[in-house]
């Protein structure tokens, strides 16, 4: 309960009238806690014009906590207490001159433990922002790299599903567990056409069946 209210404040953290106090919906609903978060930031963002900056500093940030070993340290060690953490990252908002949502977001990250799903958050946001330009992300997982042609036919096939004004960005991973065939992602929709799903599939109707 503290935590969503604590969120709340986040999302209203610039806001006077009842009006700009509610929450800004994002294009697209993310799930989970991460989704929370993200929404109530881009809902800080949206009324501050500041959805750019924002998500300028989430990726700077990301950035730093992958090349930065120290940093990806801080940001798992358990024994450092939130408070402490807190007003470390508000010392650290301020050297990097992070837009005050953002800032906002990482004390409040601390303060409730919750620093160890930032990258977490941070795609969340992304996805928000995406579909905020009318972007569609699209992520297609195969057991061997698509050649130029198939990745081409795929393409044309995925932007079938597009509404006027969208664009695809698709990105492609190579995972031989899944044996053939392929997992695709396309905004909120999932789909596994993966060989490794319907052999554990058959399996479980023999296994059952014994």
């Amino acid at each position: 309960m503290a935590s969503t209210s604590r969120l709340s404040v986040l999302a209203r953290s610039f806001s006077s009238s009842s009006v700009s106090r509610q929450l800004v919906k994002p294009p697209i609903q993310v799930f989970g806690i991460e989704g929370r978060y993200a929404t109530a930031l881009y809902s800080a963002a949206s009324k501050q014009s500041s959805l750019d900056a924002v998500e300028k500093d989430l990726l700077k940030f990301q950035g730093l906590a992958k090349s930065d070993a120290k940093l990806a340290d801080f940001l798992k060690d358990p024994s450092i207490k939130r408070r402490a953490k807190a007003e470390v990252f508000k010392a650290i908002s301020s050297k990097l001159s992070l837009n005050p949502a953002t800032g906002n977001l990482l004390v409040l990250l601390a303060e409730n433990g919750r620093l160890g799903m930032m990258g977490q958050i941070v795609n969340a946001f992304k996805q928000i922002m995406a579909a905020n330009r009318g972007e569609v992300i699209c992520e297609v997982i195969t057991a061997k790299p698509l050649d130029a042609d198939t990745k081409g036919k795929l393409e044309s096939t995925l932007k079938l599903f597009l509404q006027k004004g969208q664009t695809l960005l698709l990105t492609t991973k190579v995972n031989p567990a899944i044996i053939g065939g392929m997992l695709v992602s396309i905004g909120d929709k999932y789909v596994d056409l993966s060989i490794s799903t319907k052999v554990k599939r058959y399996s479980d109707i023999i296994r059952s069946a014994a």
